[in-house]
């Protein structure tokens, strides 16, 4: 499917994420030793994310339950046409960001950048400042001083 394959190639282009194959089919995407998604031949993207940051993606229509496991922190997203490649994309960002405000230099404009290339509402823009570090959450944001 040309489409599977747009995908990894996009997200391999990513800093410091590697791709092989899954344990259950497909293929799986990490950031460095952490699982951010894999794919299945069928075009099913599952992803892992935070409980609250799943909660609030199934509330606003933006991913379905795991398909295998409903009652987790994972996402389920078919991926059917080359219309849904740019939202399975935002969802590995999504997912991949928070691995990302952990190690960067400079996490505050970091998340600064991520809400802005995501478009992040501010619920969830909210629920990514979990994921920066106590340095850096103790910050203001620049636009608050």
């Amino acid at each position: 499917m040309k489409l599977l394959e747009s995908l990894e190639r996009v997200i391999c282009a990513w800093p410091q994420v590697t791709v092989s194959p899954h344990r259950f089919g497909g293929r799986e995407f990490r950031f460095r030793s952490a699982e951010i998604g894999h794919i299945h031949t069928g075009g099913i993207l599952d992803v892992p994310l935070p409980r609250t940051i799943r909660d609030a993606l199934l509330e606003e229509g933006l991913a379905e339950e795991h398909h295998w496991v409903p009652d987790s922190g994972w996402i389920t997203f078919r991926i059917r046409a080359e219309s849904d490649l740019h939202h399975a994309l935002w969802l590995m960002r999504l997912s991949c960001s928070r691995y990302l405000l952990k190690t960067a230099e400079n996490p505050r404009q970091s998340l600064e950048e991520l809400s802005r290339d995501l478009d992040l509402n501010p619920p969830l823009r909210s629920l990514l400042e979990a994921f920066l570090p106590i340095s850096a959450s103790r910050l203001a944001p620049e636009s608050a001083r």
